[in-house]
């Protein structure tokens, strides 16, 4: 069992940035896979990047390339996700997901876990 926290949203004007993060608790975060997640007013929740258990290769969503970046502190039981160059485009309510493995699902079906959601508001 993992219980994830996201924390760190807020409002932003467009162009900046923001640091969201989701801290895990329960047993064996290493072994876990994270996904960020987002859904918009109205649409359906969106894959917007992941990370594996070693940390390598994370992935992204085309939308967020270049401006997102992801990473994870193992030690400290705890996964980043790095927003930067905001547009009005990307306010949503954010969640963190886990799934247990190395697969990095870009599905919400293929998480197991998830937070409550933080919400991030860009503003034009």
């Amino acid at each position: 069992q993992v219980q994830l926290v996201e924390s760190g949203g807020g409002l932003v004007q467009a162009g900046g940035s923001l640091r969201l993060s989701c801290a895990a608790s329960g047993r064996a975060f290493t072994r876990y896979t994270m996904g960020w997640f987002r859904q918009a007013p109205g649409k359906e929740r969106e894959f917007v990047g992941g990370i594996n258990r070693s940390g390598e290769r994370p992935d992204f969503v085309d939308s967020v390339k270049g401006r997102f970046t992801i990473s994870r502190d193992n030690a400290k039981n705890t996964v980043y996700l790095q927003m930067n160059s905001l547009k009005p485009e990307d306010t949503a309510i954010y969640y963190c997901a886990a799934v247990f493995g190395t697969a990095l699902p870009s599905d919400a079906a293929g998480y197991d876990y998830w937070g409550q959601g933080t919400q991030v508001t860009v503003s034009s």
